[in-house]
């Protein structure tokens, strides 16, 4: 619009925050500033995230329907001889979260689609070109960034077992004394500020299309990988039509089928309106029923799509009655003073270990992912979405309240966005209070077996008492319920952002 346009900005850390901050500077809006941030926080956040994995980016325009661009990753192998399959990968076994096994290595790699995604946002919705987008994540990884708590305390657990047998993934993980980084510690990555640099010349195509795609795909048939030239020529941004949810005065804009992670959150949204002013007793029943339907249905499907549909019309007609009974991601939320709503969520999985040599640039392991392949690996025909709990969620209300919105968290984050939305817009609370209240989730073992984990809350400890189900107290502010990311215009048109003290976050109005 103009040159007095404001935009706030929920960001990952300070180098995703000030990429933001100088495309708004330049005259970008809110998709500019998110996607700006988002692709530098996919640039200096090694093992968080990374620029070959997968995001979805929710806009909701000022005039206009909303959408989802789909950049999710894909199940490559095509033109491969199915003898091929079920290879290329090593298990990793770590302390993280309690214990997470996970499959690494060049088979491990799925098709990724995060920068695809954000070019076709900045192309729809932005205001600035792609190379002003994308430029500042060249510089910062020339210059230097601080690495994050969250990368930090990650790379504390996972940098000899997942990252210390590939040279190039190794050097991008430690300092220059071979120690693995410490939150505060400067970094660089001048290789891929060289390729950050050609992608803001040439496009996103560089790497399925370009040269970089063909080093993918070279890398990938040398060690055993899956991904080849015809899985990156054929992938395809898929522009979406949300879900939408009233929930009190707000229309709500979800991701859709295939996605999990939206509608989950769809119907946990529905169930949440039914119950007026929900208490913890209804939010502890509402996850019980769609996790456990979720273990047993979604997670095992080989139609995402189908699948999903059927729960949303079955659920819409029935509610929870008509429910069949059969850890790395970042976000970044952005809205303006027009009323342009944006929210990227990305991921890599737990990262494959392996880069492309010389490029800097980390793969993602969303096929070595287990709660993601639940029917095993490779199971899947090449070029079918994999399963993803990315949710970000743009949201208006009637009197001009715009909110952008979303979170990390693996399984965590229906439930996190859940409780914020449940406290922002049906209980009325401040947006710093949403986002910093207690919160829940309801964890579904393997056998079937329920419990609740939970932060420190009398009410919390006395709804799971009622509840009858065992009960796990994380403390305060727990990391592992998040790190919602929100983005808000108010009726009157002020800006604000509101970052969760449970994950480092940077957050400002420009």
């Amino acid at each position: 619009m103009t040159a007095t346009r404001r935009v706030a900005i929920a960001a990952t850390g300070p180098a995703s925050l000030a990429a933001g901050q100088l495309v708004v500077a330049d005259g970008g809006n809110a998709v500019d500033a998110a996607i700006a941030a988002a692709i530098t926080a996919m640039s200096t956040e090694p093992g968080i995230v990374s620029l070959a994995g997968a995001a979805f980016v929710s806009v909701w325009p000022a005039s206009g329907s909303p959408v989802v661009i789909d950049g999710n990753v894909a199940m490559p192998g095509l033109g491969l001889a199915r003898s091929v399959f079920g290879g290329g990968v090593r298990e990793v076994v770590t302390d993280y979260g309690g214990g997470v096994t996970m499959y690494a290595g060049p088979g491990s790699v799925a098709v990724p689609g995060a920068l695809s995604a954000c070019e076709s946002a900045v192309a729809r919705f932005g205001s600035q070109p792609w190379s002003a987008v994308v430029a500042p994540a060249a510089q910062v990884c020339r210059d230097g960034y601080p690495i994050g708590g969250a990368a930090a305390k990650y790379l504390g657990f996972v940098a000899d077992p997942l990252f210390g047998q590939d040279p190039g993934a190794h050097a991008i993980t430690r300092r220059a004394d071979g120690e693995p980084f410490v939150a505060g510690d400067l970094a660089r990555n001048p290789d891929l500020s060289v390729v950050l640099t050609a992608i803001a010349r040439e496009g996103a195509s560089l790497l399925t299309t370009g040269e970089l795609g063909r080093a993918l795909a070279t890398e990938m048939a040398t060690h055993g990988g899956l991904v080849t030239e015809a899985d990156l020529t054929a992938y395809e941004v898929v522009v979406r039509e949300p879900v939408r949810r009233a929930l009190g005065e707000w229309d709500v804009a979800l991701n859709p089928p295939p996605s999990v992670g939206g509608p989950l959150l769809a119907v946990m949204l529905g169930e949440l309106q039914r119950s007026g002013k929900p208490t913890w007793d209804d939010i502890l029943r509402i996850q019980w029923a769609v996790l456990a339907y979720r273990q047993q249905v979604l997670d095992r499907s080989r139609d995402l799509d189908a699948d999903g549909h059927a729960l949303l019309a079955s659920v819409e007609r029935h509610g929870l009655a008509g429910l069949p009974t059969s850890a790395s991601t970042a976000h970044v939320s952005a809205v303006d003073s027009d009323g342009l709503a944006c929210a990227v969520t990305m991921s890599s999985g737990y990262g494959s270990g392996v880069t492309i040599p010389g490029t800097g640039l980390l793969l993602n392991n969303a096929l070595g992912e287990p709660e993601l392949n639940r029917l095993g690996l490779h199971a899947l025909a090449p070029g079918t979405r994999l399963a993803s709990n990315m949710a970000p969620t743009v949201a208006r209300a009637g009197d001009g309240r715009v909110l952008a919105v979303g979170s990390p968290g693996a399984d965590r984050i229906t439930t996190a966005l859940m409780q914020v939305l449940a406290q922002l817009c049906l209980g009325g609370a401040d947006l710093d209070a949403a986002v910093q209240a207690p919160r829940l989730h309801v964890r579904f073992e393997e056998s079937g077996e329920a419990g609740v984990e939970h932060e420190a809350s009398p009410e919390l400890s006395a709804a799971v008492a009622r509840a009858g189900l065992h009960g796990l107290d994380h403390g305060e502010l727990s990391m592992y319920f998040g790190g919602v990311g929100a983005a808000y215009r108010d009726s009157d048109g002020r800006l604000r952002a509101a970052g969760d003290p449970r994950r480092e976050a940077a957050v400002a109005v420009s």
